[in-house]
């Protein structure tokens, strides 16, 4: 557990309780049904339920208050936080969400490309190495501190055969200022379980437009 997993974990525990009963049910519904559809018997289970709490903590708006999570946390009076916890939350809200790309690992540092933003970036002593592997992308949220980089749990690996269509639909957003970035992610993910799922199709019908899968 990084450094901030166990504030965000405290702030969720508030947000996906029993007084946010129904708005989890409904941010489940949105986010697996736009992602695949969850298994827990499966060996990604755990991942992409870091994958959804990431996006159900950081970019999800909640009902009533227009506002993620994050952004509302320091207004509930449940919730009381430390001078160290309020300097923490202020640096989650200046989380990097992109998608990335390994340049090397040296050491215990991984060296990684924002593609988005066209930004090198080095995230040092890493605690996180499994999944990396070269020519794949990657999705991944980093936490800035101080001269260096933490990453959240939420990762998802896309396979090398993808890496075409992802840089094009990269290529497609940075040109036009309306297409959300968060919105390829979303659509990204369910991609790559239906990846999983659909092993006898060739990726290039998986990662498409033609929606020939109906993704």
């Amino acid at each position: 557990m990084n450094e901030f997993q166990g504030l965000i974990e405290k702030i969720l525990r508030h947000f996906a309780g029993d007084q946010f009963r129904d708005e989890l049910i409904q941010a489940k519904r949105f986010f697996f049904e736009n992602t695949g559809a969850l298994d827990e018997h499966t060996e990604s289970f755990e991942m992409r339920m870091s994958q959804f709490y990431d996006w159900y903590f950081f970019s999800r708006d909640l009902t009533g208050y227009g506002r993620t999570p994050l952004e509302v946390c320091q207004q509930v009076r449940e919730l009381r936080f430390s001078e160290e916890e309020n300097q923490a939350i202020e640096i989650l809200r200046k989380n990097r969400h992109s998608l990335f790309e390994l340049i090397k690992i040296k050491n215990e540092d991984i060296y990684i490309r924002d593609l988005f933003k066209n930004k090198k970036l080095v995230v040092r002593k890493s605690p996180w190495f499994i999944g990396f592997e070269p020519e794949e992308i990657f999705e991944a949220r980093l936490f800035p501190v101080k001269d260096n980089f933490v990453f959240s749990k939420g990762f998802c690996f896309h396979p090398p055969s993808a890496r075409k269509y992802i840089l094009d639909e990269i290529d497609r957003h940075k040109k036009d200022a309306d297409l959300d970035p968060e919105e390829i992610m979303l659509r990204l993910i369910k991609m790559r379980y239906k990846f999983d799922q659909y092993r006898h199709v060739p990726p290039d019908m998986i990662y498409s437009n033609e929606r020939m899968l109906k993704i």
